[in-house]
């Protein structure tokens, strides 16, 4: 089976687990998805199945946006409710202050990810050797925060939502929101994924791949049993013949080539639509 699609992951389940259900549910085998989810957080996940898993990477997954609550004064080195240690009791913000520190984030940013993510030290994740209680240390990330959203403040959550860059860290962004309100603390109690890019959660509804990719189409003009049969191509015989990565459209299927120093190279070919 060749299918691309949205699911909806759960919280309180890891994102290979999740996937393993689908893999019974569809009774196949060969299966894939792009951007982990940790178990606690919920929401869009993007899957392929057969060759459709070789997509990822051309999909147009950027800007996410993320919809969150943060729980003021709760203490917990993931930074969610997994691991509460301590719950500091706080005076109210006004509404004000909570706006202003949420979209003091808006921009180009720079901060720790969290020691329990799935970041690789010396080839271990950093989230098994936090958990072994061994020392983590992390270099500094650099994300795009492109717009934050105050939704609701009952002292002492915070909800709010975030689109962001690939590769931001949502329970970083509420910690650095909980300093910038002058405490020490703060953790997520909830966390979603709304949407990858342009995908969102229609009920696994099989994705038009030549509506999905975020490259260029490029047209083939010569003998089309060249592409059929995987054959070189001549880059006088593309309509385009700037160096960049296109798509070809071949009817039922794509091919997806990539023109660089005056050769053509197929990265995949012949993807069934």
């Amino acid at each position: 089976m060749n299918r691309l699609f949205v699911a909806y992951k759960p919280s309180g389940i890891g994102s290979n687990k999740f996937l393993y259900t689908l893999k019974r549910k569809y009774q196949d085998k060969k299966a894939g998805f792009a951007g982990t989810l940790d178990p606690f957080a919920k929401g869009v996940l993007l899957v392929g199945f057969g060759s459709h898993t070789k997509l990822f990477r051309f999909l147009n997954k950027t800007p996410k946006k993320y919809r969150a609550t943060l729980w003021l004064g709760a203490k917990s080195d993931t930074l969610d409710i997994e691991m509460i240690e301590e719950i500091e009791t706080l005076p109210e913000f006004s509404l004000t202050q909570v706006e202003a520190a949420l979209k003091s984030l808006e921009g180009d940013l720079e901060y720790d990810p969290p020691i329990f993510s799935a970041k690789r030290i010396n080839g271990e994740r950093a989230y098994d050797l936090a958990r072994r209680g061994e020392k983590v240390e992390l270099n500094k990330i650099n994300s795009t925060i492109y717009e934050t959203k105050l939704l609701h403040y009952c002292h002492p959550f915070v909800t709010f939502e975030a689109t962001v860059s690939e590769g931001t860290y949502i329970r970083s962004l509420g910690r650095i929101i909980a300093q910038r309100l002058g405490l020490r603390e703060g953790s997520l109690s909830m966390l979603e994924r709304l949407c990858e890019g342009q995908f969102v959660y229609e009920n696994e509804k099989a994705l038009d791949i030549k509506k999905s990719l975020n490259i260029a189409q490029n047209y083939y003009l010569g003998d089309y049993d060249n592409v059929r049969y995987g054959r070189v191509l001549a880059l006088e015989d593309l309509k385009v013949q700037e160096e960049g990565t296109y798509w070809l459209d071949n009817g039922d299927t794509i091919s997806i080539i990539t023109i660089s120093q005056g050769r053509v190279k197929y990265e995949l070919g012949r993807i069934q639509c």
